[in-house]
């Protein structure tokens, strides 16, 4: 019953922005880390970002950091990926991730829930 749902996904140009949304639905996860990953046609899934419960630690991709940004409103059972300065080399299906624990966590074996994915495309 639990689901993931991710949005915000899009075209964009390459120095643009997208926010994207994860709700999530039949649990509450305001105790446990989320996380978002990527996988980009011919490559495998990797990750992007992740969260602790409260919202207080967070961990990047070396790729990333510096330009997207996780947070999370635990009120509204939402996690959220803001990606500034993309460039081609984001684009990907970006999947949101539910996990069983309460700390921030890189590795995808410790998320039991995903959500579909949501492809962001970024043009050069």
């Amino acid at each position: 019953q639990v689901q993931l749902a991710e949005s915000g996904g899009g075209l964009v140009q390459a120095g643009g922005s997208l926010r994207l949304s994860c709700a999530a639905s039949g649990r509450t996860f305001s105790g446990y880390s989320m996380g978002w990953f990527r996988q980009a046609p011919g490559k495998e899934r990797e990750f992007v970002a992740t969260i602790n419960w409260s919202g207080g630690t967070t961990y990047y991709a070396d790729s990333v950091k510096g330009r997207f940004t996780i947070s999370r409103d635990n009120a509204k059972n939402t996690v959220y990926l803001q990606m500034n300065s993309l460039k081609p080399e984001d684009t990907a299906v970006y999947y949101c991730a539910g996990s069983a624990i309460s700390t921030a966590e890189r590795r995808q074996t410790f998320y039991p829930y995903w959500g579909q994915g949501t492809q962001v495309t970024v043009s050069s």
